[in-house]
């Protein structure tokens, strides 16, 4: 049975509702025939716009654990509290468990979805053939961990309540906590930016390649 894809065959599917019918080729828009979307063979400047996002949320990423999440004001004065200020301080005080989690969710989680995503675009932008279905992999990893990404904003929320919940005191959200929050909602819309379908582009165009035949050396 011979190799093809939906494209091969002439097929298109809405991004919007998932719907697949033939490929007409017009002037302008091809509208999906259920919802009325404008439909695409590929998203639209998927990796220009990922790139943006992620280097936004990079960029995001150094004040988000430089600056305070949380700033304490009580009777003995004011203090700010970084995201890892707040897993030294559980780990310190006993709560090794929620300095685990605190660290992981809020530090570990966004570094990897960042790097992953780098990764996926790198590698699709230059039309890498490189292990696809383990890429593909990461990107389903990436996008069921984007599905728990205002976890690591709750986890920043609870170690603001946590920290300093034995005094008396009044904690407001620092700026790094605004930052952490622009760093999950940049990396959730730049995994939705992404097409996944660019890391097997280059391995369908190198699968309906004519075989090359080399020439046969001259005996001596």
């Amino acid at each position: 049975m011979k190799y093809q894809t939906a494209s091969d065959a002439g097929y298109i599917s809405c991004h919007a509702c998932g719907h697949v019918q033939p490929h007409v080729r017009a002037h302008g828009h091809v509208r999906c025939a259920r919802c009325g979307s404008p439909m695409h063979e590929r998203n639209p400047d998927s990796i220009m716009r990922t790139w943006a996002l992620l280097i936004a949320a990079a960029l995001l990423y150094i004040p988000a654990n430089l600056l305070p999440v949380m700033h304490t004001t009580s009777l003995v004065g004011d203090e700010d509290d970084t995201i890892m200020s707040g897993v030294v301080y559980f780990w310190t005080s006993g709560d090794w468990p929620l300095a685990v989690i605190v660290f992981i969710a809020s530090i570990l989680v966004p570094m990897l979805k960042l790097s992953v995503l780098a990764l996926l675009a790198f590698t699709s932008q230059r039309g890498s053939t490189w292990r696809p279905v383990e890429r593909t992999k990461l990107y389903r990893l990436v996008e069921f961990i984007g599905r728990w990404s205002m976890l690591d904003v709750f986890v920043v929320t609870l170690t603001v309540a946590l920290v300093r919940f034995q005094s008396l005191a009044v904690i407001t959200a620092g700026p790094g906590a605004i930052a952490f929050g622009s760093v999950v909602i940049l990396t959730m819309i730049a995994s939705m930016q992404f097409d996944p379908r660019l890391i097997w582009d280059p391995v369908d165009e190198d699968k309906h390649k004519p075989a090359q035949h080399t020439q046969d050396q001259p005996h001596e």
